[in-house]
């Protein structure tokens, strides 16, 4: 220790310094049905559901869908939908949209297949809080329930939520790991002293042979972070010398959805679907849903059975599936061909906002 540093001020041995941060291994007591649990999240175990709450999909029960109609966009509608598409181009002219001559409106057929699928997942870990006097739902109250066994608030299906649910009869009370019951720690700037070397004159109380300004000629200036104290507050019982530790349980309920649309478009991209709507004319929905036969297009009814799979060996090993709904709509999608100043262009009418997409547009650079 350098000698300087003698007067700084004498260290208060009574006051410990800061501890760890998070309980140390062997620290909690073990809680039965919950060994082995860390504190804080990412450590998070997780519980999957018994056996029980797992269904089963049913044997041969198929799924059918009814025909539909293509729909179709008329001349005034793919017109105006490009006039309001111009509009938020201020590069492109309006006088194109409002001349143009239409050659062709083409309805092409797009299904949109969508399964959602409800689960439930339950984690848990250690949490604590000062303890300031409050009830302790301790085990001589009796045996914590599993994970499962607690009951909750279901949300409305196909929402997200997250709730947070204290594990009864799991609750004690322990010392503060970090200050080891003391409220207070020992200010880790000063060391304890309450007061910093100088540090424009380094300690010595002068500066360019005067007082030095900053420290008076003292050599120390009080430190601003404990106030001169050498101790702050424990940062972790926040002076309640004591905490009470519990186990939190975690319920999350997620809608794990999952589209697909036919790629057969390649003048079209296809990510302009996913902020469009179409019309869901058909919806099925149980506990499992099982896959779509017998539809017109053959790709939907292959790709309803392979996520309808995937969901059921995705989810079920670690949630409980609530719920599941698969949906096909006829999303509008429309080609129109015309022609403008002796040249031909195209566009694409989608969704049922009307929305527009073009790759070329005449003119491009004029203002209005």
């Amino acid at each position: 220790m350098d000698e300087k540093d003698d007067d700084l001020g004498a260290i208060d041995p009574n006051i410990p310094e800061e501890g760890p941060s998070a309980p140390p291994p062997g620290w909690l007591d073990d809680i039965h049905g919950y060994q082995g649990l860390k504190g804080g999240d990412g450590d998070n175990p997780l519980y999957p559901p018994p056996p029980a709450y797992n269904p089963q999909p049913e044997q041969d029960r198929n799924t059918h869908v009814p025909n539909v109609r293509v729909p179709t966009v008329s001349e005034d509608v793919a017109r105006e939908a490009l006039l309001k598409f111009v509009e938020s181009k201020w590069t492109y002219s309006s006088k194109p949209a409002r001349n143009l001559t239409f050659k062709e409106l083409k309805p092409i057929t797009v299904y949109r297949y969508r399964l959602e699928t409800y689960t439930e997942t339950r984690t848990s870990a250690w949490q604590y809080e000062s303890y300031n006097g409050q009830p302790v739902d301790g085990p001589q109250f009796g045996m914590s329930p599993p994970p499962w066994d607690i009951p909750v608030s279901m949300p409305q299906r196909y929402t997200d939520m997250v709730q947070k649910i204290r594990v009864p009869h799991s609750s004690f009370i322990k010392m503060c790991h970090k200050c080891n019951g003391c409220g207070r720690t020992r200010c880790v700037h000063c060391h304890g002293r309450g007061q910093k070397r100088c540090t424009f004159c380094h300690g010595n109380g002068r500066s360019r042979n005067k007082r030095c300004t900053s420290c008076h000629g003292r050599g120390r200036r009080r430190c601003i972070s404990c106030h001169g104290q050498g101790y702050k507050t424990c940062t972790v019982c926040h002076g309640s010398q004591n905490l009470l530790h519990f186990i939190e349980l975690t319920v999350t309920w997620k809608n794990n959805i999952e589209d697909f649309i036919p790629d057969r478009q390649p003048d079209f991209p296809d990510k302009k679907f996913e902020k469009v709507t179409g019309d869901p004319f058909f919806i099925d929905e149980n506990v499992l849903v099982y896959p779509i036969q017998g539809f017109p297009d053959q790709e939907i009814c292959d790709v309803s059975s392979r996520l309808i799979n995937e969901h059921l060996n995705r989810y079920s090993a670690t949630s409980r599936i609530l719920q599941q709904r698969q949906t096909i709509e006829l999303v509008p999608l429309t080609h129109a061909h015309y022609s403008y100043g002796g040249k031909d262009f195209s566009f694409f009418v989608y969704g049922i906002e009307n929305k527009v997409f073009t790759a070329k547009y005449p003119s491009a650079c004029s203002i209005l």
